[in-house]
């Protein structure tokens, strides 16, 4: 059965586009917010839309995630709200995909069973999970693909040849490429030699592959997305949530700026 991130990748495809996938954090900068910023963010030119797990310790993510989850743990913002936002998301929209991004202990603290069962239950189409590698696919790589589920792994700048053909194994959805060594949202990719390593990686599979981390701009969207199948923006869009929050921006219209700014941020996509 084709997964709803796979038909999306399939159609852009035929399109000619790559996707946009914006990330933000559950319940940042509170529940509310958050609820109206998830609702409107296909309107945002979101392909796919990557919600982070908020979590104590976010070792792989920069200052700006790290902040806003934080942000969502001080207002209590826990797993059944997350899965509440995105059941309310449902309501009115089946058709795009939503992964859940995040780290594997908050899932471990819920109960992996009842995890994956409320997955199914609203509609997540993938997981990423950070900290958890391919040697422990027992755990929930395979439970989540046998649901159906699609499990994204990521690749670096560093994987080797034969770690790659082992994490293409079992892997789903797309692969996430780190365009960056390090934390998200740090540095700005090397474009060209991001190029010839997306360029190599596609000899080995057809999968989809997604770029992210430290993408900040219209002008790299638009560079990257020219051979990649996705590119991923978040720290960005979380950091621009937290500045207009700043700024005493209402609700609805700080989710009106912002879905102005996603539209200027995917304008460049493949043109």
């Amino acid at each position: 059965m084709t997964s709803l991130i796979e038909k999306t990748f399939k159609d852009l495809k035929i399109s000619g586009k790559s996707a946009f996938i914006p990330y933000i954090t559950a319940g940042d900068p509170d529940i509310n917010l958050s609820q109206k910023i998830l609702n409107a963010l296909p309107e945002g030119g979101a392909d796919i839309i990557e919600i982070g797990m908020p979590f104590s310790d976010p070792m792989a993510d920069g200052p700006a995630i790290q902040q806003s989850s934080l942000r969502a743990l001080n207002n209590g913002q826990d797993m059944k709200k997350t899965f509440s936002m995105i059941k309310n998301f449902r309501i009115t929209n089946d058709y795009t995909p939503i992964i859940l991004m995040g780290y594997y202990n908050p899932i471990f603290q819920f109960g992996v069973k009842n995890f994956l069962q409320q997955c199914d239950l609203i509609g997540i189409d993938g997981l990423i999970i950070v900290d958890l590698p391919i040697e422990h696919n027992e755990e929930l790589s395979l439970p989540a693909k046998e649901m159906g589920i699609d499990f994204i792994n990521f690749i670096t700048p560093t994987t080797s040849p034969e770690r790659l053909k082992n994490i293409l194994k079992v892997s789903s959805g797309f692969l996430y490429y780190v365009s960056i060594a390090g934390i998200t949202g740090t540095k700005a990719p090397d474009i060209k030699k991001l190029k010839n390593m997306i360029d190599k990686i596609k000899t080995y599979t057809d999968i989809p592959i997604g770029v992210g981390f430290g993408i900040k701009d219209s002008e790299q969207v638009k560079n990257i997305s020219q051979f990649s199948d996705a590119v991923v923006v978040g720290s960005a869009i979380v950091q621009k949530i937290k500045n207009l929050r700043e700024e005493n921006f209402k609700d609805d219209d700080l989710v009106t700026s912002l879905i102005s700014y996603l539209l200027d941020l995917s304008s460049g996509l493949n043109t």
